[in-house]
Formats: C-alpha cells, structure tokens, sequence
C-alpha cells in the first residue's frame, strides 16, 4: 500500500502531546532578559514626550527603547496597492494612530523588574479625535490619519467589466444589499512570541512565525545587515492563521533590544495586548448587485468592496479586499461581473491576514444575494445554484475577474451535499429552524511569482525542495516551508517515501531554520505549503529515483525502465531475484563507486517549483440552525461540509483542517467582533466559539487532481472557514423568512439578529 492517499497518523503529534514541541516559550539561553512593550493607549495623537526616569530606578532594568532611540527603523508594505502612497512604517513612531500602538520598549533582568518599570514610564500625550470605521473614515469631516495627504483614501479602483452596473441595471430581476462584516481576530494557542540574540555581528532570532525567510530578509533590511548573518528558527508553531505571516514591529524592536544590550530578550505577546497588537481582519462593507434575467439565470454581479485597512496598510495591504473582489463570482457562470475596491485607513489596529483571506467576505456577500433572490422569485436554492453552476466541461475557464479555474465538479458538490442534508425534526422547543447553503471556489498554491509581481506583492511564490538519500538509504527532506498545525511535516514524509520507496520511519523533515532550510519568500500561507512545497518535492522525488534506477540499471545490466523500487530494493519487475538493496545503491553512490558514466556522485537533489497557475479547490456547505425568535440567539445543530482539494495525500489531515476551519468560522458567523468606541478603544469582550456553539460536522472529501501541480494537490488548510457565515446566515433566513432582507451582518449575535426583526 503507498502513503500518499493512506491515513497515516500525524507524526507531529507524539512530539506535541507530550510536552516536547519545540516552541519559542521553551528557548531558554543564558544571560536572557525580558521586555515588555509600551502600548499608546489613545487611537490617535501624539508622543510629545516619555519620561523614563522613574522606570530606570526598579532594579535590573537593562534598557528603555523609546522612537527617538529607532527612528529610521522601517518594516515594508509587502504587497502594493495601486497608488498606494505608504510603502514602510516606523517601528516606533510619536504620531499615534492606534490605541495598543508601541511606543516604548523596557528590557530588564525579569519579566517581573520589566512589568514594573515599564509602569512607571511617563508617557505626555495630546490627544485628537478618531476616525473610526471605514464609512465613518471617507466623511468630509473625519480626522485624517495623514493630513499630508488630504484624505484617509489609500486606493481606488476597478476589476472586472467596467459597464457591469449599467448592465446589471437593464436585467429583468436585481437583488440589491448591503453587507457589513466584523473585524475579527486570529487566536492560534500559541501566542506570539520572540528570543533574539546578537553575537559576533550575527542575529539569531527564535520566532513563532510562518514564513522564517520573509521575516529574516525584512529584519535584515530594517537593522542594515547582510541576510546571512540574520538567522530565524521557528521550529513548532502553535497555529498561525496569518497572524504570524510577517515580523511586527514589537518583534523587531526585541531584536533591537538584543542589540543594544548585548544579551538574548525575550518577549511574548500578553493576553491583555494581543486584541490590539496582533493584526485582525475581515473588517469591509460589500454594496453589492446581482442580476438575473426571468429564467433565474444570473446575469451580473456587481459590488463595491470598501476595506478598513486600519492605522496603515499592514504587510499584505489591500490584498484581502482584491482577493473578495478576485473570488466573488465563485462557481458560477455570469455575463458580466465588476467590482470596485476601495481601502481607508482608520485609526485602529492595521488589518492584515486571517484563514480564508477575504474569500469568507465575497462567499457571504454571494451566498445571501443569491438566497434572497431565490426567496424573491420563489425557486428552490439548491437549484438555483444549480441551474447557474459551471459544469466540468466548462474548466478549465477564466473567470470575469481573470482566476483561472482549472478543474473540478462544482454540481456533484452540491448534489453530494444535499443529499446528505438532514433536517432537525420532532423537537417543538418553540424556536424556528432552517438549513442554509453556501458553495465557493477557493484560490489555492500562492506561488506564480510572476502574477504575484504583476499584482503589487513584493516577492516570489516558489518552492525549493531539497531531497536527499544518505548512504544508508534514509531520506531527509529540506523545504522553506514551516509546521504550523496544518501536518505538513507528515504530507511532505508521505510523499517522500512514496516517491522513493522506503518506509516513512526512515524520512525526516527539515523545517523552519533560515539556516537549514531552502529560501522560501512567503512560507506557510494561503492554502500553499503542500501545494507549492510538496509540488517540488513531487519533482525532486523523480529526479533522484531516475538517478536511483540509472545506477542499479548500470549494476544489473538492465534498462531502467524494467526496473522498480519495492521492499527498499531496486529490482527487475517480473523477477525479484534480479535485484540490489537500496542501502548497497546508496553507500556506493555516496563512495562514487561502480556508477555508469556521467552520473556524478552522491544523491542528492535540488528543485525549484514556480507554479504557472494558481489552483482551484472548491467546496459546499450546508448549515442547520435553531433561531430563538425572543432573544435572537442562534445555534448551529448541524453541519455538513463536502470539499475537493485535489490529490488527497493524507485525508485525515484534511478532514481535521476542514473542521477545525468551520469551528472557527463559526466563531465569525455567530460571536467574534473587535468592537471600537468612537474614540478608537476596543472593547474587551471578544467571544471565541466553544464546544457548545460547534456541532459534530460531517465531511464528505472528493478528489480531482489538479492538472497543474506535480502530484496533483490543492490546497485545503483555508477551505473549513470559508463556507460556514454564509451557510448559517442562509441558514437564519431561512428559519426567519420575515427577516430574511435584513440578515446582512456578521457576526450574527443575538442583538443583531434581534433588531433584524425591525422592519
């Protein structure tokens, strides 16, 4: 039996259910000291002044870092807007713009000495008032975030069909809404956290991070080093979801600590900072059109994205907004289909990554016009979507908005889902139930590094696998990309010892070390890492078995290809007599001994992997809700999930991605939201879903390999958040079909389901 499609447990887990991953928490080095980050706590203003005197009487204080001490310590705005004016951001800056804003650093001997002292800093602050909320933001009389610019507009444009709102506007049928989603924030169980070290002109920076190479070049950059003397090392990372895909600002200035003080720091993200010092996301308002023609074909879709990009555009920027925009068509097929796309900023926590990257945002916004307007015109949902579905003999096709769908059956998702759609019945508990649906296509294998440089992201897609047989025929696999949760240190051995033939007990996975790993620009991100990483794995697999078989063809006076590799030996198909043990290949390749001429010693192998496309895997959600129609409280009962992400290398991982991306999308559809006052201060109550807001789920997994990537894979580490607002939005407005025009918002709490019955 091969490993790649085999239910091969985790083999993460014994290391990280025993206490033994190897997490930033658990760096221990001699000398450390500790830091704690000052945070403004006014949205916006100014640092006229930081008093440190009182702070530098606590015993063991080491240092207090204020912006005069960094003030040409600049971070990069990775991806680009068009006409985007800001391309870096201080570090620390006196102009304030966000409440939770770093403003000071204090090193000390003890985390207990830094606490104290960083209490006792006194910080003079004048005040101006916030511009709070991306509507709010684009009055004429909001407070500017940059008043040399004369506007809190960062960028403005379109993509699509430029005439797609006039054309929408002669169709015979036009549901027209209005659609605002929360900000929320990324929880991985693991926080935050950094070690630095400078010794000998070297950096060494332990970072709970996603992409260790993304953050080496950008904290080589901001400190003037060369990039080989910067090395990051993110060995275990307790969960990412885009929170951790960049280095922040407290993370360089631990690292400017180190520096100035000559000793390792430490720092970890507190519980208390981490709703307004760890980048969130969502935060939009979709106006959005769509159009059908009397038969319920779908016309047009037209919306108008407007994105809160917080105090300044973060490392990604406007990309999740143009990711909405890019995804809003989804499945279907539609004449026209245009979208303008604007982001301001606002003086709150900037936005950036979060699981699913603006595809929840355009699934929502679809998904409920698309059920209003099955409500309206009275037809069936599931049918409606149905009748508009591209087919497989449409794809591969381009969509309006330029995504290159490659393959799959979107109709066979729908239809397995529905058919495993069962209602809740027999319980009369006086609330009011419905089942609702969503479908999305999900862009997967972030990598084409061309495209990525077309559409403003500074930096490159590919993949290096290094893959290498020692003389004793074990394998060792290298890649840039990082264990985040996702399993991908057992996809990648899965697919190693399958390519090579040997038992996955003897294939070790090297990963997150600048120092032992291929460069990778981005890292673990946007659904990619088996993608793009095992794609060149995939590659460097069938290198190194020709170069196997050339070797033992030369020995067994035999063509290579009547040769096989089975039982670790390379042998004669049909006679496995005729046959060399994989540990005798490998120790005589190693010695350049008996090799055929022009095959060079060693074997070892070294493949780059670009993708010329992105991917496509696609999905189907189904949600059953029970609305309490007195208090507007919401509970999921039941869920359903049927996905494709292509080649399924190991199903258990993927199932395990899926539902966990649901638990958290629950938590989107129905709890979470960063709340501000206008004055720009978050509110602390934030609601992460429970065991008693998550359902069993039941997932149904197809396969259709993607016809792009070696190997066949899609992506599935996003795929579980996609779906689940829109199913359960479709889902109340089903139960509540008296409301249904008004369920717009997410998350989908009781007081706002509650004034949805407002007329």
């Amino acid at each position: 039996m091969g490993y790649v499609g085999a239910r091969t447990p985790r083999r993460e887990d014994a290391r990280l259910l025993t206490g033994k991953g190897r997490y930033v928490g658990n760096v221990r080095l001699p000398g450390m000291a500790y830091a704690v980050v000052v945070r403004s706590p006014v949205a916006h203003g100014r640092l006229l002044g930081c008093d440190a005197k009182a702070a530098w009487t606590v015993e063991g204080v080491l240092d207090v870092i204020t912006p005069a001490d960094a003030a040409g310590l600049l971070l990069p705005c990775v991806t680009l807007a068009p006409g985007q004016r800001l391309t870096s951001y201080r570090v620390l800056d006196d102009t304030i713009r966000y409440a939770g804003q770093p403003l000071a650093v204090v090193v000390a001997g003890t985390p207990a000495a830094a606490r104290d002292a960083a209490d006792l800093l006194d910080l003079e602050l004048d005040q101006s008032p916030a511009a709070v909320g991306a509507e709010r933001a684009l009055d004429e009389d909001a407070p500017l975030l940059y008043p040399e610019w004369g506007t809190n507009l960062v960028t403005d444009f379109l993509l699509g069909d430029a005439d797609c709102a006039e054309f929408a506007e002669s169709a015979e049928h036009v549901v027209e809404m209005t659609f605002r989603m929360g900000r929320i924030s990324p929880h991985p169980v693991e926080p935050r956290g950094v070690v630095a070290s400078y010794a000998d002109d070297e950096l060494t920076v332990h970072l709970s991070s996603q992409a260790p190479h993304h953050v080496r070049e950008h904290l080589a950059d901001a400190f003037g080093l060369a990039h080989d003397r910067v090395r990051v090392i993110s060995r275990d990372v307790g969960g990412g979801f885009g929170g951790k895909e960049h280095v922040y600002p407290d993370e360089a200035l631990v690292c400017l600590a180190a520096m100035r003080t000559g000793r390792p720091v430490s720092w970890t993200e507190s519980p208390g900072d981490r709703l307004t010092a760890t980048l969130p996301a969502r935060a939009a308002v979709h106006r959005a059109r769509l159009a059908l023609d009397g038969q319920g074909r779908f016309v047009a879709l037209h919306a108008d994205i407007l994105g809160d990009l917080g105090a300044h555009p973060s490392n990604v920027g406007i990309s999740p907004f143009a990711v909405s925009a890019t995804l809003l068509p989804g499945p279907y097929r539609f004449e026209r289909v245009g979208v303008r796309v604007r982001g301001v900023v606002t003086n709150t926590t900037p936005t950036g990554s979060y699981r699913g990257f603006g595809q929840p945002e355009c699934t929502w916004t679809r998904e409920r016009l698309i059920d209003e307007a099955a409500r309206r015109l009275g037809l069936d949902p599931v049918e409606l979507r149905l009748r508009n579905m591209l087919t497989p003999d449409e794809l591969p096709c381009t969509s309006r908005v330029y995504q290159q769908y490659d393959s799959g059956d979107y109709p066979r998702a729908l239809r397995t889902l529905r058919d495993l759609v069962t209602p809740v019945t027999g319980v009369d508990d006086g609330r009011r139930r419905g089942i609702g649906y969503s479908c999305h296509v999900e862009t997967t294998g972030l990598g084409p590094s061309m495209e990525m440089k077309a559409s403003g992201i500074q930096a490159g897609g590919y993949e290096t696998a290094v893959l290498r047989m020692e003389p004793d025929a074990s394998v060792v696999v290298s890649s840039g990309v990082v264990s985040i949760g996702q399993g991908i240190e057992t996809a990648l051995a899965q697919v190693a010892a399958d390519r090579m033939g040997v038992p996955i007990e003897r294939v070790r996975v090297v990963l997150g070390d600048t120092a032992a790993t291929p460069y990778s620009s981005i890292g673990s991100i946007a659904s990619r890492s088996l993608a793009v990483g095992g794609g060149a794995l995939v590659q460097a697999a069938a290198r190194l078995r020709d170069k196997l078989l050339a070797i033992a063809a030369h020995r067994l006076e035999a063509a290579p290809g009547d040769l096989e590799i089975a039982e670790e030996c390379v042998r004669v198909k049909g006679d496995p007599r005729a046959s060399v043990p994989l540990r005798e290949l490998a120790t005589s390749a190693w010695r350049a001994w008996d090799l055929p001429e022009g095959v060079t010693p060693g074997l070892e192998e070294r493949v780059s992997y670009d993708p010329a496309a992105y991917t496509f895997a696609y999905g189907a959600h189904a949600a059953a809700v029970a609305v309490d129609p007195e208090t507007g409280a919401v509970e999921v009962e039941r869920y359903w999930v049927v996905n494709d992400a292509g080649t399924l290398v190991n199903p258990s991982v993927v199932e395990g991605q899926i539902r966990g991306g649901v638990a958290q999308s629950i938590g989107m559809a129905l709890t979470e939201e960063i709340v501000h006052t206008e004055e720009g201060q978050p509110l602390a109550e934030y609601l992460l879903p429970t065991t008693r807001e998550v359902p069993d789920i039941e997932v149904v997994l197809l396969e259709t390999p993607s016809p792009l990537t070696p190997g066949g894979m899609k992506g599935a580490g996003e795929a579980g958040t996609i779906g689940p607002p829109a199913a359960i939005g479709n889902a109340v407005a089903a139960a509540m079909p008296e409301l249904a025009g008004r369920v717009t918002d997410v998350p989908l709490t009781p007081q706002v389901v509650w004034r949805c019955r407002r007329p």
